[in-house]
Parts: structure tokens; sequence; C-alpha cells
């Protein structure tokens, strides 16, 4: 589905979303080049909330940069289905060699800033990632690895500890926000 009609039909939770939708939508009528992380100043992301069968732990990888406990996900670098990307994502940054989507739907978004850092030698600008998540399932029996160009550990934890071990304020409020959604559909 093209990106301005996924938006469109994308029903806000929150403010949050409603405000970032809108958002990404005037990006959308500036730039052409959302979908590389070549525009310095803002790109697509794609992000997975992964959660066991019993819905009661989610997935986390303990992420190198932020030194945080965080969700899994990525650049899109071109392409453009966000699902996909989020699963690839998933796969590469914890090992699993399965995770199904709850849903085809489009679960969150969000616009989530980027502090400038260094990656792979290289600085990296303060930017924004146009984020949208899915909501993935995976047997937490399943194998793990890290991906130790990016995380120093994968973790399943409670729904309420993944937010506790999360030493990023803002994407604590994110991830309370994906817990309250998941609580509302199960």
């Amino acid at each position: 589905m093209e990106i301005r009609q996924l938006l469109a039909d994308y029903s806000p939770f929150n403010e949050q979303e409603e405000k970032d939708r809108e958002l990404m939508l005037r990006y959308l009528d500036q730039f052409d080049d959302l979908f590389k992380r070549e525009n310095q100043l803002a790109h697509f992301t794609a992000s997975s909330w992964v959660v066991n069968r019993d819905r009661t732990k989610v997935l986390m990888v303990y992420h190198n940069i932020y030194q945080s406990w965080a969700w899994m996900g990525g650049h899109m670098d071109g392409e453009t289905d966000f699902l996909a990307t989020a699963i690839r994502e998933t796969k590469e940054e914890t090992g699993i060699e399965r995770v199904t989507p709850i849903s085809q739907e489009l679960f969150s978004l969000e616009i989530l800033s980027v502090d400038g850092h260094v990656k792979n030698g290289k600085q990296v600008g303060t930017h924004v990632h146009l984020n949208l998540t899915y909501l993935l399932e995976a047997d937490e029996t399943q194998q793990t690895s890290v991906k130790p160009d990016e995380n120093s550990g994968v973790a399943w934890m409670g729904l309420e500890e993944a937010l506790t071990k999360c030493s990023e304020p803002y994407m604590r409020i994110i991830y309370a926000k994906l817990n309250d959604k998941l609580n509302r559909i199960q």
C-alpha cells in the first residue's frame, strides 16, 4: 500500500499519534526521498513489538548505541514494505527464525528523535525517524542470538519490566502506549 494511503487510513490511538501522523504527511509533501537514510533530516523506519503467544512478554534487545533495552527495527533503505522490514529487522537483531504478524495492519506510529552519534566509525547527525510499528508474535522458546554490531543482549521480559529496563524516558512512554494498545485487543 502506498504510504500516503496507509497513513490516511490509520486511526490514531492518541494525540501523539494524531500529531505525528499529521507531521509525517507534511514530510511527505516536502521530501521525495524519505525511504532512504541519505535524507539526513528525516527518513522512514519500521519497528516491531514482538510478544509471546500469551501476550505476557515482549522480546527486547540491548541497543549498543542507546545503552538501553529496546524494540527491534531499522531503516527502510529504499524498501516500501514496512511489515517486511519490521520482520527482517526482528530476525536479524534477535536471531529468531520464526515470527508472524498478529495483524497485517499498522499497530502504531511515532516520530522519534535520534541524537547525533558515531556508527561504524562515521558521524551521524541528529535527525528524526518516521517510524511505523507492527505487532508480531514469536515462540519464546526459540533460540536467540545477539547482533554484535547493534546489540549486546536479547531477552524476553514482562510487559511492565520492559518499561523499567528501558533507560530512554520518551521510549518508555511509547512502550507503555504499545502495552496499552495490546491490552485493548486481547
